[in-house]
């Protein structure tokens, strides 16, 4: 199961020395749920060499606005707090693979 990150969470996660990735969703959102059990998935496969969680845009508007997030699923890639990568909309596992394997 993904992390689930808030805007009160956020600091200290990417405070670790570890890739971040954070896929922002909605539970309206029907892309969002075709990602989801993707995140998951890589949530458990990349245990202890990345954090990827998922961030609800409805609860979390300060990480929202930070990464300027305007389409849902829009999934962010973040090493030693800096934004390296940016997906938007439903992705494959691949691709995501892909752009893990590029950052870590």
């Amino acid at each position: 199961m993904a992390l689930q990150i808030t805007d009160a969470t956020y600091e200290e996660l990417v405070a670790q020395d570890k890739l971040v990735v954070i896929d922002f969703w909605a539970e309206w959102c029907g892309p969002c749920r075709k990602v989801a059990p993707i995140i998951d998935e890589l949530s458990g496969e990349y245990e202890g060499k990345a954090f990827i969680g998922k961030c609800d845009v409805d609860g979390n508007s300060e990480i929202t606005a930070k990464f300027a997030v305007r389409n849902i699923p829009t999934i962010i890639f973040l090493k030693n707090g800096e934004l390296v990568d940016k997906l938007v909309g439903a992705q494959s596992k691949a691709s995501l693979v892909e752009k893990i394997e590029k950052h870590l």
